[in-house]
């Protein structure tokens, strides 16, 4: 995750930053790293929550540039919960995605911000979402993104099952989010999960000492 700064040329869109969400049967395991950094150039904060809530039982993940992927988060919360006034209902994980996805594509000339959105509901079930920059949207049952993501394609390719129990995906994304801190500089800190199902919503952290360790670091 990049905060802004003024006095740097953008020559690109640094995500710096690691994200992930993968349905399991019966619901589905949003997470991602909590480094923020400046430019990729030096840590501003080690403490950063990337996983917000949106609505009840619907979460996004955040990367690009911090500031616009608040912004729209913020829109985006306001916005769903006018929806399910007006709805009497809980708005869809579909609803959820479609309000970033036009936030984002269109500002997209103005944004640097990227999303995974997760989370449940009676009509589909445990959904995941990628609203990427510039606004496209996809639906696919696990997906990682940020910088942290180019070194675990691999891990998830292997790992990842249909219909794993929780605590298989659990510890799946546990597994991948150390697997891209342990290599990818501009992410690290603690992995922050939340498990998302029918019954309710559970957050689980691990701290960066108690992650598992796959090789020297």
């Amino acid at each position: 995750m990049e905060k802004h700064c003024m006095n740097s040329q953008v020559k690109g869109v640094s995500t710096g930053t690691t994200i992930l969400a993968a349905i399991f049967d019966g619901g589905v395991v949003i997470g991602s790293d909590s480094r923020a950094s400046i430019g990729g150039e030096y840590v501003s904060s080690k403490t950063i929550n990337k996983v917000i809530q949106v609505h009840d039982r619907i979460f996004c993940c955040m990367a690009g540039s911090l500031a616009d992927a608040q912004a729209v988060t913020k829109a985006a919360k306001f916005h769903l919960s006018f929806h399910s006034v007006q709805m009497e209902n809980p708005p869809l994980v579909i609803a959820a995605a479609s309000v970033l996805k036009e936030l984002c594509y269109k500002n997209k000339e103005e944004l640097q911000a990227g999303f995974i959105t997760a989370g449940w509901d009676r009509k589909k079930g445990p959904q995941v979402y990628v609203v990427a920059l510039g606004g496209m949207l996809m639906s696919q049952p696990v997906t990682i993104g940020g910088s942290g993501s180019t070194y675990i394609y691999g891990y998830v390719d292997a790992k990842y099952k249909p219909n794993m129990s929780r605590d298989e995906c659990l510890q799946f994304a546990t597994n991948a989010l150390a697997l891209a801190m342990g290599r990818d500089n501009v992410s690290g800190g603690v992995a922050h999960l939340v498990v998302i199902t029918e019954t309710g919503v559970e957050h689980v952290v691990v701290p960066g000492n108690k992650l598992p360790r796959f090789h020297d670091e």
